[in-house]
Order: structure tokens, then C-alpha cells, then sequence
């Protein structure tokens, strides 16, 4: 079997403690292609649990989701790109203002720190919303829709990259210039109990819809052996 381009797993250490998480890291580092430090880890570990995990080399995506005033979000993602990640998320409804301003922050200190830019990744819907949940925020009950209209206004915002459900892959691809990065959380292999995700796939069925990076959390953190659970994951990709 030839290699594959790259490893398109972003394991999330969605666990409490540094420690915790490194030690999650350590066990799964060989199987994986990234790790995702999300909102409860950062919360608890702060941004020296980023400079950890980016010190054994590994790449970070940054996934606090920041909605704001534009100015307030161009200097949290100053400060995320210092730290130097890979990726980082903001909310696609914060509308065009912010996302461009989260664009040009990033390249801009990138530039003068001399890294590489992070990809700004736009969440469209969470992947815990259905049609029900957009109709009690006041939007169209259809997600597939939101999710268009979402990418659409993020990709004229000069985003580079989208987070969406694997239902939605398909359709964005259709519309979409190629070159934009969509990250696909909302993987479940099928082996899992039910959970708050709504709007899945298992990895195989993201990647032949188009997807550019799976992240997956619950059926690696949460199995038994969580190194074996990421490299079987990764043995159906290829």
C-alpha cells in the first residue's frame, strides 16, 4: 500500500489536565497527524499546554472558537499564531468584518514572527445542532443551508479553511474553490455509545466526501487502548 499524502487525524486531548493530555499525546503521537487542544484543556492548562505539545514537535490546532468584536479577535489570534499553531478556530457568524480581520491578523503576525501562518478554520454549524437547534436561534431550521450560506460568506472573508459536519462535505465541494481546507469533527467509527453529535460519518465516509482533516475524539481518548484505536482508524483511510 503506497504512504499516504499525509496523516489526516487531529486527535483531540479533550482531557482535564496537562498531564492528562501529554501523557494521551505520548501514547498516540505515531498514529496520528495533529492534536486538537480544545476549550476544556485551555481553560485548565492555559497556553502552556500549546507550548508543550508544540515542543515535541507535533502540530496544534487551536480550537477555542473565538466570536467577538473584530478587534478583539484579530488579537486573540494574534497571540494564538505566537504561539505558534497550525490551525485555529473562529465562528463563521461573526460575520465577513471579523473573519477578515482574523485573516489578516494571523498573516500579519505570522510575517513578523517569522512563522507560518496558521489556517484560520471557520465553524459553520456545530455538528451538535440540528434543524431544531438553528430554529431556536432564530435561523432557518435547515443546517445543510446555514452551512452553505456560512462557508460562502467565509470564503469571500478570505478564509482558507472551513470546520463542518461530514454530512455537508459532499455539497461544499460542488461549490467551494479546491484549494479550501475542510476539518471534519463529528466522527464516529459506530462502535461508540450515542452522544451529543448529530451529524456524523466514520472517518472512511469523510475523507471519500472530500474532507481535508478528521478530527476524532471519543473513539480514540475514550477506548481502551487509545494508540491501537487511532491506528486502526488510520488503516481504513488508506
Amino acid at each position: 500500500m503506497p504512504a499516504p499524502k499525509h496523516n489526516p487525524i487531529i486527535a483531540a486531548l479533550d482531557v482535564p489536565t496537562a498531564e492528562q493530555a501529554l501523557e494521551l499525546a505520548s501514547q498516540i503521537a505515531p498514529a496520528v497527524g495533529a492534536f486538537k487542544i480544545g476549550s476544556e484543556l485551555f481553560t485548565n492548562a492555559g497556553p502552556d499546554i500549546v507550548r508543550r505539545v508544540r515542543a515535541t514537535g507535533a502540530a496544534v490546532f487551536l480550537d477555542l472558537k473565538f466570536h467577538d468584536i473584530p478587534n478583539t479577535v484579530a488579537k486573540a489570534v494574534a497571540n494564538a499564531t505566537r504561539l505558534d499553531v497550525q490551525m485555529l478556530t473562529i465562528h463563521t457568524s461573526g460575520g465577513t468584518e471579523m473573519m477578515r480581520a482574523a485573516e489578516d491578523s494571523a498573516q500579519k503576525t505570522a510575517a513578523q514572527a517569522g512563522l507560518n501562518a496558521p489556517l484560520v478554520l471557520g465553524v459553520t454549524v456545530l455538528t451538535s445542532s440540528d434543524a431544531n437547534t438553528l430554529a431556536e436561534v432564530g435561523c432557518e431550521p435547515n443546517p445543510g443551508r446555514q452551512v452553505e450560506r456560512l462557508a460562502t460568506l467565509a470564503v469571500r472573508a478570505g478564509l482558507r479553511g472551513l470546520v463542518c459536519s461530514p454530512l455537508e462535505i459532499a455539497d461544499l465541494r460542488q461549490i467551494l474553490p479546491s484549494n479550501i481546507q475542510l476539518v471534519t469533527p463529528g466522527i464516529r467509527t459506530g462502535a461508540e455509545k450515542a452522544d451529543d453529535q448529530k451529524r456524523t460519518l466514520t472517518p472512511r465516509e469523510a475523507m471519500q466526501a472530500g474532507a481535508s482533516w478528521l478530527v476524532i475524539g471519543r473513539p480514540i481518548y475514550g477506548a481502551e487502548n487509545p494508540r491501537a484505536a487511532a491506528e486502526r482508524i488510520l488503516q481504513t483511510l488508506f
